[in-house]
């Protein structure tokens, strides 16, 4: 490995470890504004959207099954169903729908 290469690992890590450890130094006392508290509340549901929304769609032969699979899951998912009932589902209807529509 050549010495640049150690050099931005250093950097890298760093960064990451600055990123994890100033908040924790900087904020000492309860945050009380509720704008700060509940954008902080959705952080963690926004960044797996983000982050799952696009490899749903890219999961799949076609994106017209994934997207499909997304609409069944969805409207189970809000009508209450169990995790497992919602993931079985949408496999069924990616498998079916991917055995009626011919690949693109």
């Amino acid at each position: 490995m050549s010495k640049n290469a150690f050099i931005y690992i250093i950097v890298m890590a760093a960064v990451t470890y600055l990123i994890r450890v100033l908040p924790l130094t900087l904020i000492r006392k309860e945050i009380k504004n509720p704008f700060i508290r509940s954008f902080l509340f959705y952080v963690p549901y926004v960044t797996l959207s983000v982050m799952t929304f696009p490899a749903i769609l890219s999961a799949t032969a076609s994106v017209w099954s994934a997207a499909a699979a997304l609409v069944v899951a969805v409207f189970l998912a809000y009508r209450g169903k169990s995790l497992f009932q919602v993931s079985l589902a949408a496999c069924a209807v990616v498998f079916l729908t991917e055995l009626v529509l011919p690949l693109a």
